[in-house]
């Protein structure tokens, strides 16, 4: 399978995963045939890429670090507690089952290496951010070796630490330019309203809250609410802040409009000592694919190719599939860049 484009699906390529719903509902499966009205339906819903089927990458397939039924089932937690909190502020939630099977399908992993884009559209947005940044926490947590109870601690303050955005207005979720000063002080609300959501929950700890309110703040003291600085920081929240910006990052965020995975680890890097402790950005690239697994790339020799494999350790540095001619006459290359050291990505094709 490969990674393409929405914008590049033509009639008659073959979906190489499921296509789902907010609510985990299969919208398109696997396998299935793209027409005109697929392909018009997935643009609407502003997805920016899927994976179809190639016999030429037929071989590679890319799993995510947890289930499809965990990271569905945990967007279904995530979802009810903020219509829940919509309702009723003063109503419980109950997420810690959601998190528990999250930190259980990590853990489980021997090797991690964050390949996969999940397929989130305008409607699930919101959810699938908080999932993943509860995923991307985890994966850290487990490099950092925290302790299968921090790692659910964690799980929890990550999954729910957007939660104050409930109530602010879709056009403000939803816009990727620049915001307007009274939008931008809008929308920084959130982490003190997540923070008064969470914190007087019975099933959540204050250390949970306070991963809410202080994921916008930077170790040199210029983020928000409150320009905490360095040791202030609390470590969990600490952890939740940077899966958070990267997400933000791959997938756009209010006021700021995406960018791809490597463009996102240099921007991490650039920001190692500034928004967030140097060691910390460290561990997290070491489990992030700078190329995913999948995506079609061009190399400085001119040549075409599709990212087959990674090397852990190298993440500038994949494995990539070259083809040369036409079908059925097609000559395939492999270069792996770790070992062809004149070689290089010059980008992305989307």
């Amino acid at each position: 399978m490969r990674e393409i484009s929405v914008q590049r699906l033509k009639e008659g390529d073959v979906l190489a995963k499921e296509i789902y719903s907010s609510s985990g509902k299969i919208l398109l499966g696997k396998g299935v045939v793209l027409k005109p009205q697929f392909i018009y339906r997935l643009k609407q819903m502003e997805m920016y890429s899927v994976y179809i089927e190639d016999d030429l990458t037929s071989d590679i397939i890319i799993e995510d670090v947890i289930s499809d039924k965990h990271r569905f089932e945990a967007m279904r937690a995530i979802e009810k507690s903020c219509k829940t909190i919509q309702d009723d502020k003063n109503k419980e939630i109950n997420i810690k089952e959601a998190v528990s099977n999250i930190v259980q399908d990590i853990l489980f992993q021997r090797e991690i290496m964050i390949s996969l884009m999940d397929m989130r559209n305008m409607d699930n947005q919101v959810y699938a951010h908080s999932v993943n940044v509860c995923v991307l926490s985890c994966v850290l947590g487990k490099g950092l070796g925290l302790p299968i109870e921090k790692l659910n601690e964690l799980a929890q303050g990550a999954l729910l630490h957007d939660v104050g955005v409930v109530n602010l207005p879709a056009e403000i979720l939803n816009k990727r330019s620049k915001l307007t000063d009274e939008e931008r002080e809008l929308y920084n609300s959130h982490t003190t309203q997540g923070y008064e959501l969470i914190r007087n929950k019975a099933q959540t700890s204050i250390i949970v809250a306070h991963m809410a309110y202080q994921h916008h703040e930077w170790t040199n003291g210029k983020g928000y609410p409150r320009q905490l600085k360095g040791n202030a920081l609390h470590p969990l929240a600490e952890i939740v802040a940077i899966a958070d910006f990267y997400d933000c990052l791959i997938h756009g965020s209010p006021g700021i409009p995406r960018v791809l995975p490597h463009v996102a680890c240099e921007i991490l890097m650039a920001n190692a000592g500034v928004r967030f402790r140097k060691e910390l950005i460290h561990i997290f690239l070491q489990y992030i694919a700078s190329y995913p697994t999948g995506y079609t790339v061009k190399l400085n020799n001119g040549d075409t190719g599709v990212i087959v494999g990674q090397n852990k350790g190298l993440p500038m540095r994949p494995i990539v599939r070259v083809f040369e001619g036409n079908r059925p006459q097609v000559r395939v290359t492999e270069y792996d860049l770790a070992k062809e050291l004149t070689l290089f990505i010059n980008y992305v094709i989307e």
